[in-house]
């Protein structure tokens, strides 16, 4: 019993964390939040914080981690959902990822430096992650080529609708300065406002690419 009580102990204490962690991520970012930060908010002192997570790099990735794991969880429910057309795939993607990335600002920074350690050519990602990505790869394709050979879709290879998908919803958020500057966006919430505009105008340009 007294086991049982202290993994209890330890889980509750290492979930605070993460979820203080997770907070002060979204709202400082990875650089500006400081460990001593994230012990305060997690009602823990300094030295208990290293002793759950070696290092803030390291909680940072989990964190991001499992924010994308459950976010490709829910892109996979809705792939397999046969009673929804590919057209409302394609929106509930731009939606649930530029929702995502409003809320983990620094996710598209972790997602491109972990590109690097990606597994070389012909090697096989494996994970959960990864595992998901596949599968919604596969049902993606899948979607697609059904309208294809339904004749209402243009017959274009896939991976173009899926680059042009990725590229209209990411981009701005990998290059948010200099948009910003470009675009004379004073501020956060003008751009947060613009994102929020973009979740509706993305799908309409997507399916412009590939209906007949």
């Amino acid at each position: 019993m007294l086991k049982t009580k202290k993994g209890e102990q330890e889980l509750s204490t290492e979930e605070r964390i993460k979820e203080a962690a997770k907070k002060l991520f979204t709202q400082k970012g990875f650089e500006a939040t400081k460990t001593r930060d994230i012990a305060e908010a997690s009602g823990i002192n300094l030295a208990l914080l290293n002793y759950y997570f070696r290092s803030k790099k390291k909680l940072f990735e989990l964190v991001m981690k499992e924010n994308i794991q459950l976010f490709l969880g829910v892109i996979v429910e809705h792939f397999e959902n046969k009673n929804l057309s590919f057209e409302e795939k394609v929106a509930f993607v731009a939606d649930h990822y530029i929702d995502m990335l409003l809320e983990n600002p620094d996710l598209p920074s972790f997602v491109q430096q972990h590109i690097k350690t990606r597994p070389a050519p012909g090697e096989e990602a494996k994970g959960p992650a990864a595992q998901k990505i596949q599968l919604i790869r596969k049902y993606f394709i899948e979607d697609f080529e059904a309208g294809v050979k339904k004749g209402i879709y243009k017959d274009v290879h896939p991976m173009h609708v899926m680059a042009n998908l990725m590229g209209l919803i990411i981009w701005p958020f990998t290059s948010t300065t200099m948009l910003m500057a470009k675009a004379g966006i004073s501020n956060r919430k003008e751009f947060e406002k613009l994102m929020h505009q973009r979740k509706k105008m993305i799908p309409i340009w997507i399916k412009a690419m590939f209906e007949k």
